[in-house]
């Protein structure tokens, strides 16, 4: 009988002992399931906090505007000889395009009601540098492709203009030279380049309705890094199409720089001004005067909207003038290398019968430095 009962205690210990560690190892599973579990749930918390994930909120992230780059200058003309391969490379930039010192100046012309006009020959065109008469050596009106840098305003105004003024971006694209390539600088607080070149229209439409405005305006900053990265273009032919609706009010760099910058570039600036001329903000009221100048002063221009569902015909206007220029190639008559200013203009010798024409053209460039 007490061996019996002894068997039995022995038995139930046995029994609790094999239930605690049965026990303790379900204890781990749960556990090591629950922690696993637990963050699977976190996951996407842990997701929304990144910056990769947070780049569609704020598409721009942490980048650097661009620093001021020095002084351009023109391309001297190659010499053969010895000499010569120095001589490509003593002056490695230039302001407008140069070759074999002969300068190329892209215009357009319009009539007195702003229509493109397109059919002039190059007797209808005089030219001059400083005042001083100068003789046309090329007459071009070539569809050649352009290297085009889009400037994309995202800052908080543009949300209610931002679905209208994206399609009117992609009919310019949809309208240009099939060979042309952009790239788009977003910009709110700071910019940064959210497309690089391509020719893909499809591919900048596909970055493009994945972004959301947001924050201010840091407009001068945007052109200006525009500007700089198209000096990585592919063509020799170089534009600047900026979409904005207001001033600048959040930039590092001020107007003067700017104006500088583009002074120094071989590049036509165009802009698409969407103005709110009934509540517009002091830095919104100087926003067409800084864009109208600096259109200007590369021979391209400003179009002022003030209803957004103009934006695609003004779009395809804008590329349809980039397809319709002519180009004035001359050797300046003063061949000094002293770095200076010299100021361009050009007259015109209208058809008979034809209305008073406008000329658009860049206002100058610098001469190459010693």
């Amino acid at each position: 009988m007490v061996r019996k009962d002894c068997c039995g205690w022995v038995e139930r210990g046995r029994s609790r002992l094999l239930f605690r560690s049965v026990r303790r190892l379900m204890l781990k599973v749960i556990m090591r399931h629950r922690c696993l579990y637990l963050t699977v749930l976190a996951l996407p918390f842990l997701v929304l906090r990144c910056p990769a994930a947070h780049a569609q909120e704020n598409p721009l992230g942490n980048v650097q505007t661009a620093q001021p780059a020095p002084k351009p200058v023109v391309k001297p003309e190659v010499t053969e000889g010895p000499d010569a391969a120095r001589d490509a490379t003593s002056h490695p930039t230039r302001t407008i395009r140069v070759e074999s010192n002969l300068v190329l100046v892209p215009l357009t012309v319009t009539d007195d009601r702003n229509r493109l006009v397109t059919g002039l020959e190059r007797d209808n065109f005089y030219l001059y540098e400083n005042n001083q008469p100068q003789t046309i050596k090329t007459f071009s009106t070539d569809d050649a492709p352009v290297s085009i840098g889009i400037v994309f305003d995202l800052s908080g105004s543009m949300m209610s203009k931002f679905g209208r003024a994206r399609k009117a971006l992609s009919e310019f694209m949809r309208t240009s030279n099939p060979q042309d390539e952009f790239f788009v600088v977003g910009f709110n607080d700071r910019p940064a380049v959210i497309v690089d070149y391509t020719s893909n229209v499809d591919d900048v439409d596909a970055r493009m309705v994945m972004l959301r405005p947001e924050r201010r305006t840091a407009l001068i900053d945007a052109a200006y890094l525009g500007l700089n990265k198209l000096k990585d273009a592919k063509y020799e032919r170089k534009a600047l199409l900026i979409i904005s609706d207001g001033g600048d009010n959040r930039s590092r760099y001020v107007e003067s720089e700017l104006r500088r910058a583009v002074r120094e570039s071989d590049t036509q600036i165009y802009s698409i001004g969407i103005f709110d001329v009934y509540a517009a903000t002091p830095e919104e009221k100087s926003g067409p005067t800084l864009l109208m100048d600096i259109c200007e002063m590369t021979g391209g221009r400003m179009f002022r909207v003030t209803d957004a569902d103009e934006l695609g015909d003004i779009a395809a206007r804008i590329s349809a003038e980039l397809r319709n220029e002519y180009v004035l190639g001359f050797k300046p008559t003063d061949l000094r290398h002293d770095g200076n200013w010299r100021k361009l203009k050009v007259k015109m010798n209208a058809p008979a019968g034809l209305p008073p024409l406008t000329v658009h053209n860049r206002q100058g460039y610098y001469a190459p430095s010693e």
